[in-house]
């Protein structure tokens, strides 16, 4: 059941935008940005926000190699509730350095900077790396072993694609992976006992 329209006034708009640039040293740079905007004059302790002025105005940058492996961090923090305090936070995402994105990434950054050992809005904005580090890399860093669909016998390659098994369409037992991957393709226990 859907929910009748209904005149909507916005109030707020949270904007988080991540761009990637390949460097010519062949490491490559991810810049993530979050911006809170109200469409009124809003009232913090620290004083009055005017309408359209950033409450958060934030940005990780993050400088990766190709195997996506942190090497480098800034934090800036341009707009805060509370100018003084909560740019005292931002040397500590340097903790990032080190991390790879694709392995434990989340796990570790809730580890080193949740709660009061990070900012709330820069933390979130981590979230956003690998998947935009992903992204970034497709067709350029990733090399995924496609298995033409005409049956030209081209070999899967040594390892899994890596994409698999990283999203609901692309589980080893899935229709995507069956027509684009077929030499990855798994049957499902269940289909595997439906067909003896």
């Amino acid at each position: 059941m859907s929910l009748a329209p209904s005149p909507r006034h916005l109030k707020h708009r949270r904007t988080v935008t991540v761009e990637a640039y390949a460097r010519e040293d062949g490491l490559w740079e991810l810049e993530a940005r979050l911006t809170d905007v109200k469409s009124r004059d809003f009232s913090l302790a620290s004083g009055v926000r005017k309408k359209g002025e950033p409450i958060h105005d934030m940005c990780l940058h993050v400088v990766i190699d190709k195997l996506m492996n942190i090497v480098h961090v800034d934090a800036t923090s341009m707009a805060v509730p509370y100018p003084g305090q909560c740019e005292e936070i931002t040397p500590a995402y340097r903790q990032l350095v080190g991390l790879n994105l694709m392995q434990g990434f989340r796990r570790a950054v809730r580890e080193r900077l949740g709660g009061v050992a990070g900012c709330t809005h820069m933390t979130e904005l981590t979230s956003a790396l690998p998947t935009a580090a992903v992204q970034a890399f497709a067709g350029e860093v990733a090399r995924t072993h496609i298995a033409s669909r005409s049956g030209d016998g081209s070999a899967p390659g040594d390892s899994k694609p890596f994409p698999l098994d990283r999203c609901h369409a692309l589980r080893s037992d899935g229709e995507v992976v069956r027509e684009f991957f077929p030499d990855w393709y798994r049957a499902s226990r269940v289909e595997t006992t439906r067909d003896q």
